[in-house]
């Protein structure tokens, strides 16, 4: 195994994952919208510029003409304008952020560069984002499928991070998420521990890659894609209404990717399609390949079940620090896992639903203060929150007893939706974030029984109506709920 290892770290080197050598921080905000921005400078001083050139131009910028980006798009100096166009990348502006923003490393110090915050608080590699957006215009350019599209965006990835940390637990060979200095203004992301080849950031960006990649492929003959800055903003930058959340709203949107990438590759044979990858890289690196009587196949297997669970199975957890909530009063008190008991609650107040990251933000801030200053309690009291804008909330989280159901903290989970649900019912989306998604993550991660039992909180505390008439009559047609 020395010579495999050796020639693993040669081939993560080569998409600079890990070296401190390359390219510097720099001052730029790190956020979506202004990359989104630094694109549009672009596209306004090069009229009828193809999404096509404008990706591969910023490809070549980034110095991402690795063998098998080559081998599947091909060198990205091969449009007759592209020395034009590059020209005019390196001219503008926003150059100095297109030099960094897409560059992907992480430093010793344990902060991911080449990475961006999105307007839904979640963060993207720009790397394999663009890779899978390439790939689908070069599909929908040639009337073909978009070829190298799982490998390019996250097949690589997600091989060698299995390989290279075979003796490692299986749940840490994937990730890590980590926190923004500033969620305003963004500039600096930091890990939350020693990462692997395929952080959080990483794998969103692949996720995003693929739908973006297969929905342009899939564009009817007749339609031409939009320009590169639009596909982006039609993807991260949108805007929910009323209680319906994400119910109504048909195309395919940032809080969505876990579904709908699963709903693009749980058709494939993941496994397979690793380990084909894998033997590519080993070909076009001229590397040695491994027999895969050696264990290969048992780590790919093993890093395929570890990554379905995290990034399919369970929902998109946002971390406190993303919500910027204040530290805990005192020693948090450790659960006693797995858990019998789920009791579902509504917030009441807040009583409208929050559609957006800083919307639904700012609503647990002010919950957590209510909880602290009033109630004098040591943090926000649920272990949970569910927003309508696609995504759970951390409070106390999974391993720390809750302040949620009095005379019951320590026997369950307390899962609060934000919103007053007296008669109205929070949309099907963010209840089947609880119902389904979450639950299914708690039962698989050892959390919560396979036989657990849910619970209105007014079930087990008599002096409340929560989590709401609408809400409660809604619950007692889950499965789990008792009586």
């Amino acid at each position: 195994m020395p010579s495999f290892r050796v020639s693993l770290f040669i081939l993560a080197s080569s998409y600079c994952f890990t070296l401190t050598s390359c390219r510097p921080a720099g001052g730029h905000l790190r956020s979506m919208e202004n990359f989104i921005h630094a694109v549009q400078q672009v596209e306004e001083s090069n009229p009828g510029v193809s999404p096509l050139e404008l990706v591969r131009a910023l490809r070549r910028t980034a110095g991402h003409d690795d063998a098998m980006t080559i081998h599947y798009l091909s060198a990205s100096n091969t449009l007759s304008d592209a020395a034009e166009l590059e020209t005019t990348i390196l001219n503008a502006s926003s150059f100095s952020f297109f030099d960094k923003a897409v560059h992907h490393i992480v430093t010793d110090s344990g902060e991911e560069r080449g990475v961006t915050l999105t307007p839904d608080g979640t963060t993207v590699a720009l790397a394999p984002l663009l890779l899978g957006i390439e790939s689908g215009l070069k599909a929908k350019q040639e009337t073909t499928s978009a070829i190298g599209l799982f490998p390019l965006t996250l097949g690589r990835t997600l091989g060698l991070s299995f390989l290279s940390l075979q003796d490692i637990p299986v749940s840490f060979r994937l990730g890590p998420d980590g926190c923004w200095d500033s969620v305003e203004r963004p500039k600096v992301f930091r890990l939350s521990w020693p990462a692997t080849l395929a952080t959080d950031a990483v794998i969103n960006g692949g996720m995003d890659g693929v739908i973006l990649g297969t929905d342009i492929s899939l564009l009817p003959t007749s339609e031409e894609p939009h320009a590169l800055s639009e596909i982006l903003k039609e993807y991260y930058s949108f805007t929910l209404h009323a209680n319906q959340g994400l119910d109504t709203l048909s195309r395919h949107v940032s809080p969505r990717r876990r579904e709908i990438s699963r709903s693009i590759l749980e058709p494939l044979d993941l496994q397979k399609e690793v380990m084909d990858t894998l033997k590519l890289v080993w070909r076009l690196e001229k590397t040695e390949w491994i027999a895969l009587d050696t264990g290969v196949n048992k780590s790919v297997k093993e890093g395929l079940r570890a990554f379905v669970h995290k990034y399919w199975d369970c929902p998109q957890i946002i971390s406190r620090c993303q919500w910027r909530a204040k530290a805990h009063k005192g020693t948090p008190i450790p659960l006693s896992l797995p858990l019998q008991f789920l009791y579902v609650h509504h917030t009441y107040e807040p009583s409208r639903p929050c559609l957006s990251f800083p919307e639904c933000s700012k609503d647990m801030r002010a919950m957590q203060h209510f909880h602290q200053k009033v109630r004098n309690w040591s943090d926000i009291g649920y272990s949970f929150v569910v927003g309508s804008d696609g995504y759970i909330y951390e409070g106390r989280g999974w391993n720390h007893v809750g302040t949620h159901t009095r005379g019951h903290n320590n026997l369950g989970l307390g899962v609060s939706i934000i919103g007053n649900y007296t008669s109205t019912l929070p949309s099907r989306h963010a209840m089947d974030l609880l119902r389904h998604r979450l639950t299914r993550c708690a039962v698989d991660g050892g959390k919560l029984v396979a036989n657990y039992t849910i619970h209105g909180h007014r079930q087990v505390v008599n002096y409340t109506s929560c989590p709401g008439d609408a809400l409660f009559s809604e619950i007692t047609h889950w499965d789990h709920f008792r009586h």
